[in-house]
């Protein structure tokens, strides 16, 4: 018995040693990490002329018993933080301006013609404004791909309704059942859209549609990054019941603005009035905006 359990216990023995051996050799490596310092910093009172990629460097230890960090740790630790725009991985930056007005028998409805990825602009004139049916509009904000999904889906909805019923759909029916789709997928769209248009019920009427899906009837809606640029002038300049030609006129002026504040806005204006004799479209090219570089000297 002594000759069997005497092996077993040098086995046992052995084992607990080389345990013992590799939690002390982890430990040590534990202790000898090196804490990364984030590059550029998050607070931007630290960055002074003193705050350079040689100070950063130097923050790092060198000494022998350390690990040096490399280019790929400092890269891959920052990819961690939160990013300049708060962006995910894989995600751009993207922007527009979209705004929808009431006059008086109608609404109109203007955006600005460029999608764009980032600081590259894939195109120049884009159309933002999607016909839902003969007198209701959609202007589109957010991811092109996820928009154009929609509008074709509440597109194919209300010709559907229209077919069933035989009569004309209404601006709050196209804005709830985008609404539905947008809050149903709000996971995975990026879409803030505004409905706008014309009908017996309620005669012109706005509803935005914002990205988590949530639905309001407004008196008038923007959308878009280059709409915070616009605000006060909107505050300041719109009234109810203008004129058409005043409105639309209103509107392409607002719309200008912002493309001149906005880098994410840019190319051309459209408009679409809507009303119950029908719609009327209208362009205007990059260098005949109402204002900015390009506007006439008066």
């Amino acid at each position: 018995r002594l000759v069997r359990i005497i092996p077993k216990i040098f086995r046992l023995s052995s084992t607990m040693v080389g345990k013992s051996t590799a939690k002390q050799r982890r430990n040590n490596n534990h202790s000898s990490a090196v804490t990364i310092p984030s590059w550029p910093p998050r607070d931007r009172s630290q960055c002074t002329d003193a705050t350079t990629t040689d100070k950063f460097k130097q923050a790092l230890p060198t000494s022998s018993n350390t690990r040096m960090a490399s280019l790929h740790d400092v890269y891959a630790q920052n990819q961690a933080l939160p990013g300049q725009y708060g962006l995910k991985d894989g995600e751009v930056s993207t922007g527009t301006t979209i705004l929808a007005l009431p006059f008086d028998g109608g609404v109109i409805v203007c955006a600005d013609g460029r999608t764009s990825m980032g600081t590259y602009v894939a195109n120049r004139f884009n159309d933002k404004l999607a016909q839902l049916s003969d007198y209701i509009y959609c202007c589109r904000s957010g991811s092109a791909a996820d928009t154009q999904a929609l509008t074709d889906y509440v597109r194919y909805y209300l010709s559907q309704l229209e077919l069933t019923t035989g009569r004309q759909p209404t601006v709050k029916v196209a804005a709830h059942l985008m609404r539905r789709l947008i809050y149903n997928n709000k996971d995975n769209l990026s879409a803030g859209v505004i409905i706008a248009g014309w009908d017996p019920v309620e005669g012109g009427a706005i509803y935005n549609v914002s990205l988590g899906g949530t639905c309001l009837k407004m008196p008038v809606a923007t959308g878009g990054s280059g709409s915070i640029f616009i605000q006060g002038l909107l505050d300041a300049e719109f009234r109810m019941g203008m004129p058409m030609a005043e409105a639309r006129a209103f509107a392409k002026k607002a719309c200008a603005h912002a493309i001149t504040r906005d880098g994410s806005s840019g190319g051309v204006i459209r408009t679409v009035v809507i009303t119950e004799q029908g719609t009327d479209r209208d362009y205007t090219p990059g260098d005949q905006l109402p204002y900015g570089p390009t506007a006439p000297i008066l």
